[in-house]
């Protein structure tokens, strides 16, 4: 039995979804890789090179949490999903796909105060999704964000 601390890790976010079947093909259309076909639609997960996105049923995420799945907030929820790119191009290019693909463009891309460049786009739930690239961050071959020390 071990008595150490445990080794921190970020595996999985799980999305509250109304519509498993649209979410499931807007994540679908965006490239990201769905495993373990078997769940069907109770729940989906797709690859993302790092960590997992989950799609779960809204109201049963709810209940799964023991929070009230009703009233749903309908506005910022404190919380973005990111797509780092290498390049301004790449932001374009990754922002006009998402909004081709279902997104619903929130804010255009711009220069950002930090030497950035970003635009965010919201899901078929308006998760919303940051798409960036930032001065210091790289993103590499294997799809991972790779920090400076």
């Amino acid at each position: 039995m071990s008595t150490g601390k445990p080794v921190p890790r970020f595996t999985v976010i799980t999305l509250g979804v109304s519509d498993m079947r649209a979410s499931i093909a807007f994540y679908n259309a965006l490239g990201f890789v769905r495993k373990m076909h078997a769940t069907g639609e109770a729940v989906a997960f797709f690859d993302t090179g790092g960590t997992v996105i989950a799609l779960y049923p809204w109201d049963q995420l709810a209940r799964d949490a023991t929070l009230p799945d009703q009233p749903r907030p309908k506005t910022f929820r404190g919380t973005t999903l990111a797509w780092n790119c290498s390049s301004v191009e790449e932001v374009d290019t990754a922002l006009d796909f998402a909004i081709s693909c279902g997104g619903s463009l929130l804010k255009p891309a711009h220069k950002t105060d930090y030497g950035g460049y970003c635009g965010y786009f919201g899901d078929p739930d308006n998760h919303i999704w940051e798409v960036v690239v930032a001065p210091g961050i790289e993103v590499g071959d294997d799809r991972r964000v790779h920090l400076p020390d």
